[in-house]
């Protein structure tokens, strides 16, 4: 099994990319944004090729969205890593000092998790910013992107790759794998990759689940809700709620679901102005009955070409395209049981002027990321000032939210000590004072 057996490798060396200095890891950082704008022409064109596989074999808007790398995407990936070099080292951080007696020291310091393995979309940025984080961090990472990437990918990850060896990192502490195959070979790497990432399809995170032992950290699904309150802006809430589904469409943090609160007042007002909104953008609606009943009678007034169909409310799912579930709720609490129930515990915002209200609904809804008045484009590692980040994660433990340099360390404890035993302790000829310094 080749990839078992470069793993097996990559395991060897990790300690040696984990023992690096905060100082090193920095240069080879700088080193990757430097040859990525000098090589960016070669990636441009890489990329081309790709977009024009994907034109000859059909492959879906929202995915030719992710994988086109151009003057922006470059840009935004070289902002985020000359970002990671400004943030504070995340390795060696002391969060518990202890003296348990006299002369036995006890401390808690973080160190890097290890050999990560991150399958990942067809998004040659998603590529870089695992990479820089990795490499910030001191993991080393096993990448899988989609297929659909594969030139953008390639060349990237040979950029990358060549830049951290000519600042100083040992061979072997980036792999990549491009067959499909090749992941039912890293999900058999137990005991050698220390943490999986998969980023996909709620499908597709869940078969990773059920076929390694090894642990997954991750999200599936994006199913994003914008919960509009009777004491909302109206227009905040028409602007934010087409930032949201319009700003990047193919996104996870996209929303999918509108919840408004079943209030004659706020339903006037908003209704016609959200139907214009929605068709000027060409933003398809699929509501319950109710709603489309009203938006129905709107027809040859506000909604224009907007196009729209009442569905069950069991159909709403995640649509990565111009298309937008809606319906009516009572209260705040039935807002928040439908987004427990059926929301993927990614991020849910509810739009409204009331801070009671507001406060009730960020406490009370089970998401990673929980928001007032603003887009749910904002749940970003970015945006959020990691630098970047390998995904976010809805579970938690360990990490939640999007998952940047923190997300990517975990702890060892280390005692020092002056010949002590525990045998002195267990008699009573010692005892611990735990004292913390």
């Amino acid at each position: 099994m080749v990839v078992r057996d470069e793993v097996r490798k990559m395991k060897t060396v990790a300690p040696l990319v984990a023992a690096m200095s905060n100082e090193a890891r920095c240069k080879a950082l700088k080193c990757v944004a430097e040859k990525l704008a000098e090589k960016k022409d070669e990636i441009f064109a890489e990329n081309k090729k790709d977009l024009e596989a994907a034109a000859e074999n059909g492959v879906a808007d929202a995915i030719v969205k992710r994988l086109k790398f151009d003057e922006g995407k470059l840009r935004d990936v070289i902002a985020g890593i000359n970002q990671l070099v400004t943030l504070d080292d995340p390795i060696g951080k002391i969060t518990l000092d202890r003296e348990l007696d006299e002369g036995l020291r006890l401390t808690r310091v973080t160190c890097p998790i290890g050999v990560i393995g991150v399958i990942f979309e067809a998004r040659p940025d998603a590529l870089v910013q695992i990479s820089s984080l990795c490499i910030r961090s001191g993991n080393c990472p096993v990448l899988k992107g989609g297929k659909e990437t594969t030139f953008t990918n390639r060349i990237l990850f040979g950029i990358i790759y060549d830049a951290v060896i000519e600042a100083g990192f040992p061979e072997g502490c980036m792999l990549q794998v491009e067959q499909h195959n090749e992941i039912d070979e890293l999900l058999k790497c137990d005991g050698l990759v220390d943490l999986l990432i998969p980023r996909g399809s709620n499908a597709f995170v869940r078969y990773i689940m059920d076929n390694t032992h090894i642990p997954v950290m991750g999200h599936a699904d994006g199913v994003c809700h914008i919960y509009v309150d009777k004491d909302a802006d109206i227009d905040k809430a028409v602007n934010i709620i087409l930032d949201a589904k319009t700003q990047y469409t193919a996104a996870c943090n996209a929303v999918e679901t509108l919840l408004i609160q079943r209030d004659e007042e706020l339903i006037g007002k908003l209704m016609p102005k959200l139907v214009k909104a929605l068709a000027e953008n060409g933003i398809k609606l699929r509501g319950t009955k109710e709603v489309i009943d009203k938006v129905d009678a709107l027809a040859k007034t506000e909604a224009g070409s907007l196009e729209f169909e009442a569905i069950d409310e069991s159909e709403f799912k995640e649509y990565l395209a111009l298309i937008v579930s809606a319906k009516f709720v009572d209260t705040v609490d039935e807002a928040i049981d439908h987004i427990n129930l059926h929301g993927s515990h990614h991020t849910d915002a509810i739009i409204t002027e009331n801070s009671e209200v507001a406060e009730r609904f960020m406490q009370l809804v089970d998401s990673a990321g929980v928001y007032q008045n603003c887009s749910t484009r904002f749940a970003d590692g970015f945006r959020y000032g990691f630098g970047a980040e390998v995904g976010i994660s809805t579970s938690k433990i360990h990490a939640r939210g999007p998952v940047g340099l923190e997300g990517l360390v975990t702890y060892k404890y280390k005692l020092v000590g002056h010949g002590q035993i525990v045998g002195d302790y267990a008699s009573g000829k010692s005892s611990f004072h735990f004292k913390d310094l």
